[in-house]
C-alpha cells in the first residue's frame, strides 16, 4: 500500500476521492434541496472524514445535514426522506455502469500485485478484505461488463475506484433505507403507512438481530474447532455443540456467512436511532406517484441488500 502520508502519492487516490464525494454530496444535496422546496430550514452537508485506513477502509463516516425546523406534514417528510437515497442511488448506478464498461485487462492486477504471478502461479488469492455480494451488483456486471473480459473478484475491487465506490454507494443506501426511526427508510415508511411503521420496524429489527447472530455462531464454531482447552465444559461443547453447529452451517450457509455488522447496526439503531418514528399528525394522502416511489425505494433496498457486508477472509 502506498504511504498515504506522502503528498506525492495523493494523486493515486484522486479518482476515488472525487467519486465518493460525488456520491455523498448527491445523497445529502437530495435531502437539502427537498428541504428547501418544502421550506424546511436545513443546513448544508457536514462531511465526516476518517483519514485512518485501519479504522475505516473507505476514509469516511459519510455526511449529515441538520434540520433546524420541524417537518409538519407527511408529504414533506416523504420527499425529504426519499430524495437523498434516490439521488445517491442514481449516482451509484452511473458509477457502476461506467466501472463495468471500462474495466481494464486482467494484467492490471498483476501490475499491482506481481507476487500473484510469482507465488500463486497467476491465481488470485481469496484472502483479505471482501466486499459482500448483492443482487444489483451482480445484475449490472452481467449486463455491462465484457462477457469475454475479466471481472475482478470481490476482494480486489478496492483497486477499481468505480466498482469500489459504486458498491459503497449501494451499501450506504441500504443502511439509510432501513425502516427505523429517523433513518431515511423510517421517514419514508412512516409517511406511507403512519404508525404501522413501528410494527414493520420491530419485525425487521428482530430479523436483523437473528441474521447478525449467524456470524457469532460461525465464530463460535471456528473457536470450538480450532482451539483446544482442557476444561470439561469446553470439551462438552466441542463434543456436542460443535457437530450441531457444523450441520446447521451446512444447512444454512448464508446465515453463518452473514455480516456480524448487522447485529451491531441493530444495537445502534435500538439505542441511538430508535425504532418508532416521531409522530406527525398530518395524514393527508401521499398520492399514487409518491407511493410508487416508496415501493421503488423498497425494491432498491432488496436488490442492494448485502447479506455478508464487508468481511476479512
Amino acid at each position: 500500500m502506498k504511504n498515504y502520508l506522502d503528498l506525492t502519492n495523493w494523486h493515486y487516490g484522486l479518482t476515488y476521492a472525487v467519486l465518493i464525494m460525488s456520491f455523498l454530496t448527491s445523497h445529502e444535496m437530495g435531502h437539502y434541496i427537498a428541504s428547501k422546496i418544502h421550506k424546511v430550514d436545513a443546513s448544508l452537508p457536514f462531511f465526516l472524514p476518517v483519514p485512518i485506513p485501519d479504522l475505516n477502509p473507505f476514509g469516511t463516516f459519510g455526511a449529515v445535514i441538520a434540520t433546524r425546523s420541524p417537518i409538519t406534514n407527511r408529504k414533506a417528510l416523504f420527499d425529504i426522506g426519499i430524495a437523498g437515497p434516490l439521488a445517491g442511488f442514481v449516482v451509484s448506478l452511473l458509477i457502476l455502469i461506467w466501472g463495468f464498461t471500462h474495466l481494464p485487462a486482467k494484467e492490471t492486477i498483476y501490475q499491482i500485485h506481481p507476487e500473484y504471478l510469482i507465488n500463486y502461479n497467476g491465481e488470485i488469492p481469496q484472502t483479505g478484505l471482501h466486499f459482500g455480494d448483492n443482487l444489483l451488483f451482480y445484475i449490472l456486471s452481467k449486463i455491462f461488463a465484457n462477457p469475454n473480459g475479466w471481472l475482478p473478484p470481490m476482494n480486489e475491487i478496492y483497486h477499481y475506484p468505480f466498482l469500489c465506490v459504486g458498491w459503497f454507494g449501494l451499501f450506504v443506501t441500504v443502511l439509510n433505507l432501513l425502516p427505523f426511526g429517523q433513518l431515511d427508510g423510517g421517514h419514508i415508511l412512516f409517511a406511507m403507512f403512519g404508525e404501522r411503521q413501528w410494527k414493520i420496524a420491530k419485525i425487521l429489527w428482530w430479523a436483523m438481530v437473528i441474521f447478525g447472530l449467524g456470524s457469532l455462531l460461525d465464530s463460535l464454531l471456528l473457536l470450538l474447532e480450532e482451539v483446544d482447552y482442557p476444561a470439561s465444559f469446553y470439551i462438552w461443547l466441542q463434543d456436542n455443540l460443535a457437530p450441531f453447529l457444523k450441520q446447521l452451517k451446512n444447512t444454512l450457509p448464508i446465515w453463518f456467512n452473514a455480516w456480524g455488522g448487522w447485529l451491531f447496526w441493530a444495537i445502534i439503531t435500538k439505542i441511538f436511532i430508535k425504532l418508532p418514528h416521531p409522530y406527525i399528525p398530518s395524514n393527508e394522502p401521499l398520492g399514487k406517484i409518491r407511493f410508487a416511489l416508496g415501493f421503488f425505494a423498497i425494491l432498491i433496498l432488496v436488490l442492494s441488500f448485502t447479506p455478508n457486508g464487508i468481511y476479512l477472509k
